[in-house]
């Protein structure tokens, strides 16, 4: 079954009030840096789209394309202030044009976000903490996760509430170069599909996950099925209701 969205919950939001003028209430202007990778960044605005209409609300957005090769470039380096760096000034070009929140179109991205936190100069909607209060939603205490060598092998960045499993070393690299090469291309193959598929089902049956975390925001081209054997819980479906929660106030 495929992972819900996470409620009614409102997420944690500490970096500051955002005001508005008279008569734009409830109108925040929501930026993404995108482009990393390029499929994920229209899932999150077809979501974000979908949730504004169901709303009857309008979407204020601005989208900063990213490169999504340097993006993996610092990652498989770990190179968190550069990449930091670059993503900080994309948000101040979003700033400019009225922005007034961003948030990262990327699991992956988020491996820098301590350091990015630190300078960014907007506040940050983060999938990390979107996740943990899905996590305590929906009652799930063991989970499987696909995605990033990053979010794998750290599992979750170290940010999670719940025990997560991740993949074997050798896996593990296998994982992170197939994933890296769906959300650069922005499709999957079926030898993709069927060593996630198969992943997957060794969270569950072999480790006794209680759902599978799509730890990628490209895994949704991977997962494309109506339905599985199992509970999913897709990241970039759970981080697009969170940045809509907070831009619909």
């Amino acid at each position: 079954m495929r992972g819900a969205f996470a409620g009614r919950q409102t997420l944690r939001y500490h970096a500051r009030d955002i005001g508005h003028e008279d008569g734009q209430a409830n109108r925040m202007h929501i930026g993404l840096i995108g482009g990393i990778g390029p499929a994920a960044t229209e899932y999150y605005y077809r979501a974000l789209v979908k949730l504004y209409a169901q709303a009857e609300r309008r979407l204020e957005l601005t989208i900063a394309n990213a490169d999504a090769r340097e993006l993996v470039r610092h990652l498989d380096a770990g190179e968190t202030t550069a990449q930091a760096a670059i993503f900080a000034g994309y948000i101040d070009r979003l700033k400019v044009g009225g922005c007034e929140a961003v948030a990262l179109t990327s699991m992956g991205a988020h491996f820098c976000i301590k350091d990015l936190a630190s300078t960014s100069s907007l506040p940050l909607i983060s999938a990390l903490t979107a996740l943990e209060e899905h996590f305590s939603a929906i009652g799930i205490g063991r989970v499987g996760v696909l995605g990033t060598r990053s979010v794998m092998g750290s599992r979750l960045y170290g940010r999670s509430t719940v025990e997560v499993i991740s993949l074997s070393s050798e896996q593990l690299q296998e994982a992170h170069a197939q994933y890296v090469a769906v959300a650069v291309s922005g499709k999957a193959t079926s030898e993709q599909r069927a060593l996630f598929e198969h992943a997957a089902t060794q969270r569950i049956d072999v480790h006794g996950a209680e759902a599978v975390v799509l730890g990628g925001t490209d895994l949704f081209l991977v997962f494309d099925k109506p339905d599985y054997p199992y509970r999913i819980v897709d990241c970039a479906q759970v981080h697009a209701e969170a940045i809509a929660r907070i831009g619909l106030g």
